[in-house]
């Protein structure tokens, strides 16, 4: 089995853990005109783009943002993984990029290399690691705010050559605390299985179209508590990684702590 991928910067869990008070949460270090953002995370799985990274198990997550006033960020993001067929067990991403502002339309280009320390590939195997360009953009209607994203890999995990993934959602926040939300996002490999005879890679999954809805709400003390319906148009046996089961549709459950 080989993964998908993650967003580094951008909403963590396909952009559905934060609500709009963790921005409220942030460390600022005037003199360096700097904004840390720091939210460790626990769930009962880590979701990226309708897949299973834990094989359905829980997930204990870091994400580190530092922002300068010039709009120049650097991130990092942890999390334990588990690959059937690999000895995968952590993944480290590396981000860094630029934020700014135009015509009311906020605008994040990006990059970001994912990493898995540790990892070992088997004989006939290949790399996980691989890196992305992002472009992530957001246009607020108060009490709703549109997001989209764009990632483009020249070689996408696995070897698997040319990696494109589209997504558009929104955020809109309620009364009593909550914000509710939704995405759909498309992902594109250009090599989806290994070919006989072949000693290029592959990524183990058809291009696939996935959905997720969520609910979230601070609970106390900062804490923030998301529900998320996370969904793909893979089946299962057909398609999804010789037949393993990080393809199904699920509810999962996240607490996090911005601060």
């Amino acid at each position: 089995m080989i993964r998908s991928l993650k967003l580094a910067t951008a909403a963590l869990i396909g952009g559905m853990v934060l609500s709009s008070g963790a921005v409220q949460a942030q460390q600022t270090i005037e003199s360096a005109g700097l904004t840390i953002l720091t939210t460790p995370l626990i769930g009962s799985d880590y979701m990226f783009r309708g897949l299973s990274q834990t094989r359905n198990r829980p997930t204990a997550q870091v994400t580190v943002d530092v922002e300068h006033t010039s709009g120049l960020y650097v991130g990092a993001f942890v999390s334990n993984v588990a690959f059937a067929g690999t000895n995968a067990r952590q993944e480290v991403d590396l981000s860094g990029g630029y934020r700014f502002e135009l015509a009311g339309v906020k605008l994040d280009l990006g990059a970001t290399y994912y990493a898995y320390p540790g990892y070992d590939a088997p004989t006939g195997g290949f790399e996980l690691n691989y890196y992305e360009f992002l472009l992530r953009a957001s246009y607020e209607i108060a009490p709703v705010k549109f997001v989209g994203l764009a990632a483009y890999s020249p070689d996408f995990t696995g070897e698997s050559g040319t990696g494109i993934y589209l997504e558009g959602g929104f955020d809109m926040t309620l009364d009593y605390g909550f914000t509710i939300g939704g995405r759909v996002g498309y992902q594109w490999v250009e090599r989806n299985f290994a070919r006989p005879g072949r000693s290029e890679g592959a990524f183990g999954a058809e291009d696939y179209a996935n959905y997720s809805v969520f609910v979230s709400r601070e609970i106390i003390g900062g804490v923030i508590g998301t529900l998320s319906g996370v969904f793909t148009t893979l089946d299962q046996r057909a398609d999804c990684f010789g037949g393993s089961k990080i393809c199904d549709n699920r509810v999962t459950f996240t607490l996090s702590r911005p601060f």
